[in-house]
């Protein structure tokens, strides 16, 4: 019988890092047998295979210790609590505490502690946790910051997540160079909110900011990228790291969510339409190699088709090449859930249509790329990334991990498909 602590991640990037946080702290602290829960609330639906998965790994390891932590245990601590399955509900905020998972002292007669979660909005800081890579990952990941000041109407992350803070920049550059010190060609900066770093520290500095001062102060690091960043905050720093830097990897994945203003205005958010084509415009003129990617939301509550097509066009105008496709799904508690809301099959039509469209808008982008030769980074055997985002197919030697060129001779229409790397001369 193993006695392995398995983590399993839900979710986004940020909570990918995490759970490398976790994995660290569960071996500090003398954890075994166990299976550790790091979820997500982003949907409905991920809240859903997070319960399922804990039921699975009951049966599957029936004396295991099972801790739930990650955004749905602290918005909803209670509902996992209360699952036979689960020995120990976890917050954010805990769950990368050094004794989080050690063995609880007990007064006689008392009863184990089964939630530790305390209000994330109390939470001023972001600690720098300082992991030397990430287990089963080519690149790495460093959070940079953490939570979110804004309300979108759909969303429910500040919740689980607190307000926004940021990780002080001296922290920051020593991780990133740790961790090309162990060999990493990229490193991916991640958060909640990534482009609202600096707004709490002294002197309220950028993202831009920070990105120059890791390139400058970390010249050995190849590839810096960044994660998912909001049109409304891209500041004239990072533009200008964007024109001037070929190690700050040309991919910009937007959090847009919509295509259309008065969706966009009902949704809380602080761009516009014009705002997001302004911003897309500006980067592929000072950077035409870029392509990006965004999330968006099909059948916000009270969308028209007229609206919807806007955001159907947005696809095209804007050269989107990797799209995330969201069915809205009403979140308990947000001010979307209590606005009309549309019918399920509509809801999952609009997002098909959607799809449909990223498809193309990927078929596109990777057409552009035959006859070319791209630095990918090997992410597992026969699989490498482009700078630009592009996944390749490949056929030949090479170490995950490492950065090698290869030629583009076609696509299958989701990803390239290039030759042997070609091999660099000899020194």
């Amino acid at each position: 019988m193993t006695k392995d602590v398995d983590i399993v991640t839900f979710g986004c990037r940020l909570n990918a890092y995490e759970s490398e946080v976790i994995r660290k702290r569960t071996a500090e602290d003398g954890l075994s047998d166990a299976v550790v829960f790091n979820t997500c609330a982003v949907t409905g639906e991920a809240v859903r295979q997070a319960r399922q998965a804990i039921r699975k790994a009951r049966r599957e390891r029936p004396g295991a210790r099972v801790i739930v932590t990650g955004c749905a245990a602290q918005i909803d601590p209670a509902a996992f609590a209360a699952m036979p399955e689960v020995d120990l509900v976890l917050g954010n905020a805990e769950k990368a505490q050094a004794g989080a998972y050690a063995p609880q002292p007990l007064a006689a007669g008392a009863e184990p502690l089964r939630v530790r979660v305390n209000d994330i909005m109390s939470v001023r800081e972001t600690a720098g946790h300082l992991i030397d890579g990430l287990k089963d990952r080519a690149r790495a990941y460093v959070e940079v910051q953490n939570g979110c000041d804004h309300r979108c109407t759909f969303c429910v992350i500040p919740y689980g997540r607190g307000n926004s803070r940021s990780a002080a920049a001296g922290e920051v550059v020593e991780q990133v160079r740790r961790l090309a010190a162990q060999g990493y060609q990229e490193v991916v900066l991640t958060g909640v909110d990534v482009t609202s770093w600096g707004a709490d520290l002294p002197g309220q500095p950028t993202l831009g900011q920070l990105v120059a001062r890791i390139l400058k102060l970390v010249p050995e690091l190849p590839r810096l990228r960044l994660s998912s960043i909001d049109a409304a905050e891209i500041d004239p720093d990072l533009l200008r790291c964007l024109a001037e830097e070929p190690r700050l990897m040309p991919y910009l994945h937007l959090s847009l969510q919509a295509g259309d203003d008065m969706i966009l205005k009902r949704m809380k958010r602080r761009h516009s339409r014009a705002d997001a084509l302004k911003l897309v415009g500006e980067v592929r003129a000072v950077r035409p190699d870029v392509a990006f990617g965004a999330d968006l939301i099909a059948g916000f509550p009270t969308e028209t088709d007229e609206m919807f097509q806007n955001t159907l066009r947005l696809v095209d105008e804007a050269g989107l090449a990797f799209l995330h496709v969201f069915p809205f799904s009403p979140r308990p508690g947000t001010p979307a859930a209590r606005m009309p809301q549309l019918a399920r099959p509509v809801v999952k039509d609009r997002a098909a249509r959607l799809r449909a469209a990223g498809e193309a808008g990927l078929a596109r982008h990777l057409e552009r790329q035959v006859g070319r030769t791209l630095m990918g980074l090997v992410e597992r055997p026969g699989v490498a990334r482009a700078e630009d985002f592009t996944e390749i197919a490949f056929e030949g030697p090479a170490a995950d991990g490492a950065v090698v060129a290869l030629s583009v001779t076609g696509h299958d229409g989701k990803r390239a498909l290039a030759r042997v790397p070609i091999l660099e001369a000899a020194e």
